[in-house]
């Protein structure tokens, strides 16, 4: 579901010798009709309607549809048989993180987050040495996502005012920077202080109502702390740092030339207390040389997140998914990280939505950015509130994209 950014997991199914798509729902029909195109020699089915591609004979669905309406749909493929991967994000409310939570639960079936920047070569390579121990006990990370988007806006948000992309709140698209630490790490974070970028000119002339970047700070079960930063600043940047008690290990800058992030640097030793003499080991992983993922995105990613989720529909119970509850260890800090930000960057804890009694509380929280999903618990979007945004703006978002299709034509 999702003929844009399901271009890459249709990819995947082309090329691979375990799965194949049967069917693609757009509600943009242009949008299928490219998709078809490249597509011609496949016997796939095409639909607008969810409700009619949902009842189609198939064992798995991909949720590649807008960021804040993820959960919503894949309950509804839960309930209908259907195995689920989901896009990033896993849900924009408290509400809908318990009930997404139920459904897994009472299904049975595989649910697996697509946070593909855990599937990068640095953090696959990183996750491996935390867990053989090479770093020793988590103390401090550090996950960097800085994206500036305004020269695309156009493209990803068609002038809408009312798109996702243009309402929801700074800390929402939090799980690309704190994403591979809590992957590699396997810890569950318990509080979160969060922080929001106020000068927002960038923000402003495209039509985006909430704050220009986020930052998180992240307190794990084990007592380690992670700062997340994430938004629309000036230049790209990718980047991940995690110290242990034992060492300290880190990904190659975006914009550093040493391997385009893939490069490792590790420090450390065998024994916590040994300082003298320890090298700094630079590398490229091995698996990086017999890359599966060539030709996918971010960084070949793409290609390991529905590898595994495939595997573990298969039957692998060792396949290297995100599960429903590390997918909300993920966004949960974003969802109330905003909360934080609201009340002045004060601690707010989060719950351990893995044990029953802590859902109640949430179960019929809606607070939210988007009016649709919030009812009567809609909040500002920025700190200072929501900004009034003329309609000129909008319009001269549309006429850039409507320029934009016609070109690609």
């Amino acid at each position: 579901m999702g003929a844009h950014r399901g271009r890459s997991m249709i990819q995947y199914c082309k090329t691979s010798d375990n799965a194949e798509v049967v069917a693609i729902c757009d509600k943009e029909q242009y949008l299928l009709d490219e998709v078809a195109a490249d597509l011609k020699e496949f016997p796939i089915t095409y639909y607008q309607r969810f409700d009619d591609f949902i009842k189609h004979d198939m064992d798995a669905v991909v949720l590649a549809n807008y960021a804040n309406e993820h959960a919503p749909f894949a309950i509804k493929c839960l309930k209908a048989g259907k195995h689920v991967f989901s896009e990033v994000l896993p849900c924009q409310t408290m509400k809908e993180a318990v009930e997404l939570i139920e459904a897994v639960e009472e299904t049975g079936l595989v649910y697996a987050y697509g946070e593909n920047y855990c599937y990068m070569t640095a953090n696959r390579e990183m996750k491996k040495l935390y867990e053989a121990g090479k770093i020793g006990e988590f103390e401090y990370g550090e996950g960097e996502y800085v994206h500036n988007c305004e020269p695309i806006w156009p493209e990803i948000t068609y002038g809408e005012r009312d798109h996702w992309r243009n309402n929801v709140f700074s800390t929402f698209y939090c799980t690309h920077s704190l994403g591979p630490i809590i992957h590699m790490t396997g810890l569950r974070p318990v509080s979160v202080c969060a922080f929001e970028g106020t000068l927002n000119e960038r923000r402003d002339r495209v039509g985006a109502k909430a704050g220009q970047f986020a930052v998180e700070m992240v307190t794990l079960e084990n007592g380690g702390i992670v700062k997340s930063i994430h938004g629309d600043l000036y230049t790209n940047s990718i980047w991940y740092s995690v110290y242990g008690s034992k060492g300290h290990m880190e990904s190659a800058r975006e914009a550093a030339g040493a391997g385009h992030m893939e490069r490792i640097y590790v420090y450390a030793d065998e024994y916590s207390g040994e300082y003298a003499n320890r090298p700094v080991d630079s590398y490229l992983p091995a698996e990086r040389n017999n890359e599966k993922g060539n030709g996918f995105g971010h960084g070949g990613s793409d290609f390991y997140s529905m590898y595994y989720f495939i595997e573990k529909i298969k039957g692998d119970k060792n396949a290297d998914t995100i599960d429903v509850y590390q997918a909300l260890d993920m966004g949960l800090p974003g969802l109330l990280g905003f909360r934080s930000v609201l009340n002045g960057s004060k601690p707010v804890e989060i719950p351990n939505l893995r044990d029953p009694a802590e859902r109640e509380k949430w179960r019929n929280d809606t607070a939210c950015t988007i009016p649709s999903a919030a009812g009567d618990q809609l909040l500002q979007t920025r700190i200072g509130g929501t900004p009034d945004i003329p309609d000129s703006v909008y319009d001269a978002v549309r006429e850039k994209w409507e320029k934009i299709r016609k070109e690609r034509k």
